[in-house]
């Protein structure tokens, strides 16, 4: 199963809700019968569609074989879902403890 942020930018990708990531990978796709597939099904389906995962996959595949690839992807992601009224969390490497990922809270946490 591929990352769940890759997941959420397929479902971008496939609602074509962000025009420079969809610009962004359909280059990348270019002349690859089987992206450029996985591009075309995942348009206008759920984001819990098995199009929008296959086509997670396949950019999970592409981030692998271009790390490079993989950084502008998600950078452009950063971009797009930030200045869509989104939220950016991102924690990475060994995390113990509890964290909290959100966006508007009112009221207190209590874990």
């Amino acid at each position: 199963m591929p990352e769940p942020i890759l997941v959420s930018i397929a479902a971008a990708l496939g609602a074509k809700s962000a025009t420079s990531l969809y610009e962004l990978v359909k280059r990348r796709f270019a002349g690859r019968k089987d992206a450029e597939a996985a591009l075309d099904a995942a348009g206008g389906t759920p984001p819990d569609s098995p199009e929008v995962t296959a086509l997670a996959t396949q950019l999970a595949a592409e981030e692998t074989a271009d790390p490079a690839f993989g950084k502008e992807l998600r950078r452009t992601w950063q971009q797009v879902s930030a200045t869509s009224g989104g939220v950016v969390n991102q924690i990475s490497g060994d995390v113990s403890g509890r964290v909290v990922q959100a966006r508007d809270i009112k009221g207190d946490i209590s874990f």
